[in-house]
């Protein structure tokens, strides 16, 4: 039995933050930017959105698109277990902005959708967010406990950022993407997931709490430096215990968190594999940490670029310092 990625959902908030919007609050400008990270805009969750429904409502709008292609797809082929949204008895959301301390993002989730006696709860990972919810879903599918599981990356990192701080301001946006994870004996699902942190390093990225003192921002802190020099260090490694049983060459992609261009630009040398290999969508949506991974995944899906038996790998890094990867059979 496997845990198979059926359908995939993504929403990001309408209000765009372009590079020329920055220079205008801050000392930087359009190329500046670009030639540093590759991005050109960000989505951000504004006065749209109420403080207390931010992450909500974006993981919503996720899970509906993500649930309306599981059913749509449901109708036409055998999709493993999955039926209809009554089948979900999982919801796992990897968020480390959530829009309260509890209960969890899921638990909201599991009302609104009307997904009744499911289990339902969240994990903070930060960007390596979903590689964890996913490879949790597929540990539950495994064992015979859940057989359709609903798993969920958004990030509301808006909410920590100091403007007046381009080393960190000019990276990040907001957005959530959702994939229906169902248990399958075909021959499509997740072959191998990999899970790793370098807590010596956790201090290299931070943010305190939202909760404990609303009249202080939490901000952000990062050694960027620290960060860059362990993501092109790490990610290599861990994608490479990923696929070491198979041959590399048949990985069609690499689905890296988005998190700086140069950042995937890094990998792909390291592997030795074209860039080709390595879908990127950070100029228009920035780093939106446990969303970029589902986001990427869902815009591959919908543009057909992705084939039944397509190999591919899925990898995350971050806070923790945390990184993972996921290797499966679309």
């Amino acid at each position: 039995m496997t845990a198979e990625i059926i359908s995939t959902g993504a929403f990001v908030p309408e209000k765009t933050v372009t590079n020329d919007d920055l220079s205008g609050i801050m000392d930087t400008n359009d190329e500046w930017i670009r030639t540093r990270t590759g991005i050109g805009e960000r989505h951000i969750a504004d006065e749209e959105f109420p403080n207390d429904e931010k992450a909500f409502v974006l993981a919503l709008k996720a899970c509906e698109r993500a649930l309306n292609n599981a059913s749509e797809k449901a109708k036409t082929e055998k999709t493993a277990s999955f039926k209809d949204r009554s089948d979900i008895d999982m919801i796992i959301v990897g968020t480390s902005t959530p829009d309260f301390s509890f209960p969890a993002t899921a638990c909201r989730l599991q009302e609104a959708l009307g997904i009744e006696n499911a289990a339902a709860f969240d994990i903070s990972l930060a960007c390596t967010g979903f590689i964890a919810a996913l490879s949790t879903a597929d540990a539950y599918i495994r064992a015979g406990v859940y057989k359709n599981i609903l798993v969920v990356g958004v990030d509301v990192l808006s909410r920590l950022i100091d403007w007046s701080d381009r080393g960190t301001a000019v990276l990040f946006g907001d957005g959530a993407g959702a994939a229906v994870v169902s248990a399958s004996d075909s021959e499509s699902g997740v072959i191998k997931t990999v899970l790793h942190s370098a807590g010596s390093g956790a201090k290299a990225l931070y943010s305190k709490s939202m909760y404990f003192n609303e009249d202080e921002k939490a901000g952000m802190s990062m050694d960027g430096k620290k960060v860059y020099d362990f993501a092109v260090r790490k990610t290599p490694e861990v994608i490479r215990e990923a696929v070491e049983s198979i041959n590399c060459d048949d990985v069609k992609y690499y689905v890296l968190h988005q998190a700086n261009i140069r950042i995937i630009e890094a990998v792909s040398k390291r592997l030795k594999e074209p860039m080709e290999k390595f879908p990127h969508n950070i100029g228009r949506y920035g780093n939106t940490s446990a969303a970029s991974i589902p986001i990427m995944l869902d815009e591959l899906e919908r543009e057909g670029r992705l084939k039944k038996g397509d190999l591919i790998c899925l990898a995350g890094f971050g806070a923790g310092l945390a990184y993972g990867a996921v290797l499966l059979k679309f």
